[in-house]
């Protein structure tokens, strides 16, 4: 499939196709090259994968035609072809020979090269559903299939006939409902037409067969019933799919048409395609961003949940990333455009949810596959039911069933009717239609709220993993060092031993040194001593001289080679805000034992323990570790109550690290010190214990687990092409709380798809069961097999966009209910 994300400005897209064999390929010159354009046409009407199907088979029939995307849950065909050989011309005609009007194309003749302005389009635009010339014909239909019943039923006396066709007399009431099935039918037929010509059996050539056969054999008043009911479900249907439409519609809506940009000191507004990579575009108050870049100028407070899905507007200030489609809130920006409009996040996301509704997920080709059965079977019945009954029962014949008696004789035009009633069940519509329109419902709904998910098939997949592999760094931890305690000893405070760290740490690049520079910063303020003779002590820590005197910081290693016992380091119990720690009373009233106190704890809960002192005293202590997201608890907590048998850490961290994350958050396991292969052979063991393992990573280190598992879920992917690009599934903002949101989405989905096959199929069943009985008329298969299931299905699918994801506080990760 081939999506081109140019959006809405060309109707076409070009591009060089290397061929092996020119002459093979048609019209090839310059050496092996020969152009193709790509049609990108809007068919609103195309709304059901008959739909599609009979347009399929009408273009299959253009000479140059080389690839057809076809999409009936956007309206939408992506025609490629050889210009050489065929035109846009011939690729609209083709689709208007098949039945449906094409919008968004070019009409003219003549060569494709003229005829660029056309406009291309994502998704067929809205549709006007109820004032549109059919909604017309079906009005007027109705209104003459309403007077006729006046007449046929309750002004009898006044039914009078008026003319005769044939020695046929017609009533006034016949009159009428053969007005109805002119008004009404006659576009029913229509497309019955076009389906045998492209020999498609489908509902339109059903429903058209049904009502010629009913006028034909006298039965104006089931035509009319028939042609008048169709059609309105038919318009129901159109609606219900306009509907389902807006959701992709408002996701495309997101991103602005035009980007303000400084040119030459001015200020100039353009087409956001215009805009070039490193080029500065301004936003002001107010204003979506209008593609991806890095601000250079301003502060201000950006929503960007239509990427992310963040509930809270995000502060950004000079070097942050921002996304297109985000708002600014409140400041001025100046941003440098990272990416050209059509390389944007969001235009990935938009292009990836329009590729994602073309994969057919398992339950879509077992609906396939089953309707290409269902429906000449059915069919079949149908042509049985109205020809033997009347052959082979000579006299009624009373049947009892189950206690209810029913009579059978061999009236042939009883057996008629049930024969086109069995037509109209025939076709599987709601069936076929019950799978797509849960798949866009979910899969647009998780795409709003910062969830991309690359194809119905792993949403399907997602609702079906029986254990979760969570990456412990970036994943359930922040994957940034922090500083988590200061302990201060002897006669010193917090404030001091931060402010001595950061002198110690501020010529090192270390991790460790930034997380404790950044805290000191926040804590102690810009009062940092100034040091001399620094030095590096190699794998223990580093030294330098302040105010004459030779301080160190590093490892508790180091500080027993300076000969400390660390069994017995002393703690002030007043020197500040201390944590809590197990000690014993030493001789000395002013002090704590820390004996398997402070060091000892920290290293238990996995932090990195650095001494700060000198070669005869130590001042403090301060622990610094991988910060586990607030959320993360809540999370794994969620997964469980939602039915995901087991939850497992899997990290290339050691032993006490990974054991104090694991009990933190909850998991059921964790496994660490893995190499990235190791990490392969875990998810593999966890496939061969509980089944179907959903991983959970970074889109680029954890790549080889990621693609092992089922479903690869990537954290973190908004601006990251590479993750986007990788995973089955991206989380586009680093909020772990959206996990179990994706596991109930999907999970939910599969509930519903479900509900919409076997609903459909088993009120098909009973409908097909009771025909014979003389239990079911044309009306009732038409308003309840065809329209009321047709609709069901789509209104059980819209529930999916009312799920939404649990809005957890980011400093707590407690769920905040907003």
């Amino acid at each position: 499939m081939e999506y081109s994300n140019k959006d809405i400005s060309n109707s076409r897209s070009y591009r060089d196709v290397m061929t092996e064999n020119p002459d093979a390929a048609g019209g090839t010159s310059g050496g092996g090259q020969r152009r193709e354009l790509t049609a990108r046409l809007a068919v609103p009407e195309m709304d059901c994968p008959s739909c599609a199907q009979k347009v399929n088979k009408s273009l299959q029939r253009v000479d140059g035609i080389t690839d057809v995307t076809l999409q009936p849950t956007t309206g939408t065909a992506n025609v490629t072809y050889d210009p050489d050989r065929t035109s846009e011309a011939d690729v609209v005609k083709a689709i208007e020979g098949a039945g449906y009007e094409v919008v968004g194309g070019s009409d003219a003749e003549g060569d494709d090269e003229d005829n660029q302005a056309a406009d291309g389009v994502d998704i067929a635009p809205p549709s006007e559903v109820w004032t549109s010339p059919r909604a017309k014909k079906t009005w007027l239909g109705a209104a003459f299939l309403t007077v006729g019943l006046l007449f046929e039923f309750f002004l009898a006396g006044q039914n009078i006939a008026i003319a005769s066709v044939l020695e046929y007399p017609l009533h006034i009431a016949d009159v009428l409902f053969l007005g109805a099935v002119a008004a009404s039918g006659i576009p029913v037929v229509r497309s019955g037409y076009y389906s045998a010509k492209n020999r498609s059996l489908d509902i339109d050539l059903l429903m058209g067969t049904a009502i010629i056969a009913a006028t034909g054999i006298g039965y104006f008043v089931e035509a009319a019933t028939l042609a008048v009911l169709f059609s309105i479900a038919e318009l129901l249907e159109d609606y219900a799919m306009d509907r389902a439409r807006d959701s992709l519609r408002e996701l495309m809506e997101l991103s602005p048409d035009e980007a303000t940009v400084l040119r030459d000191g001015e200020e100039v507004t353009v087409p956001a395609e215009e805009v070039e990579v490193g080029e500065t575009v301004v936003v002001r108050p107010g204003d979506k961003i209008p593609l991806d870049g890095t601000v250079i100028e301003g502060e201000s407070a950006v929503d960007q949940s239509p990427i992310t899905g963040e509930s809270v507007p995000v502060d950004k200030a000079a070097g942050d990333e921002v996304y297109a489609g985000s708002i600014n809130e409140e400041g001025y920006l100046e941003f440098e455009a990272t990416s050209a409009a059509s390389e944007s996040t969001l235009s990935q996301i938009i292009e990836m949810v329009q590729g994602a509704q073309a994969k057919k997920t398992e339950s879509e080709q077992f609906v396939d596959q089953f309707a290409g059965y269902y429906t000449p079977l059915v069919v079949v019945l149908a042509i049985l039911t109205a020809a033997i009954p009347p052959l082979v029962i000579a006299d009624p014949v009373s049947v009892d069933l189950a206690g209810y008696g029913f009579t059978f004789a061999g009236d042939w035009q009883a057996w008629f009717i049930r024969g086109l009633t069995l037509l109209v069940i025939a076709c599987p519509c709601a069936f076929v239609i019950s799978t797509p329109v849960s798949v866009v419902s979910g899969i647009t709904s998780a795409a709003k709220n910062g969830v991309l998910i690359k194809g119905g098939n792993h949403l399907e997949a997602m609702g079906e993993v029986d254990a979760i592999a969570l990456d412990k760094t970036g994943t359930l931890t922040k994957g940034e060092l922090a500083v988590t305690d200061v302990v201060a000893l002897g006669g010193t405070n917090d404030e001091t031993v931060l402010q001595h760290a950061a002198a110690l740490e501020q010529r090192s690049e270390h991790p460790i040194a930034e997380a404790i520079l950044e805290r000191a910063e926040k804590d102690a303020g810009d009062d940092v001593p100034s040091i001399e003779k620094f030095e590096s002590i190699t794998g223990k820590g580093i030294s330098a001289d302040i105010d004459g005197e030779t301080y160190y910081a590093g490892k508790p290693a180091l500080f027993e080679e300076l000969g400390f016992d660390l069994s017995h380091a002393h703690l002030r119990a007043d020197g500040g805000a201390v944590a809590e720690v197990a000690h014993e009373q030493c001789e000395r009233e002013d002090c704590a034992d820390l004996e398997d106190g402070a060091i000892s704890r920290f290293e238990n809960e996995g932090k990195t323990v650095v001494l700060v002192g000198t070669d005869t005293e130590l001042i403090g202590i301060i622990a610094i570790a991988d910060e586990v997201r607030p959320a993360a608890e809540r999370a794994v907590a969620r997964l469980h109550e939602l039915g995901v048998a087991h939850v497992v850490m899997l990290t290339g961290d050691n032993e006490g690290t990974a054991r104090a994350i694991a009990e933190q958050v909850g998991v059921d396991e964790y496994r660490a010190e893995l190499l990235p292969d190791e990490k392969v052979d875990a998810v593999e063991a966890l496939q061969a214990e509980y089944g179907d393992v959903a991983m959970v990573g970074d889109g680029i280190n954890d790549a080889p687990a990621l693609a092992t598992a089922e479903v690869g879920i990537a954290m973190g992917a908004a601006g990251t092409d590479t993750a986007i690009e990788t995973a089955d599934i991206a989380l586009m903002g680093d909020d772990i709380s959206k996990l179990p949101y994706l596991y109930g989405l999907s999970h939910t989905a599969n509930g519903v798809i479900r509900q919409n096959i076997w609903s459909s199929l088993g009120v098909k069943a009973l409908l097909a069961l009771g025909v014979p009985l003389g239990l079911v008329s044309v009306a009732v298969a038409v308003i309840v097999g065809d329209m009321g299931m047709s609709l069901g299905v789509t209104g059980n699918a819209m529930r999916l966009s009312r799920i939404a994801p649990e809005r957890m506080d980011s400093k707590t990760g407690q769920e905040t209910g907003a």
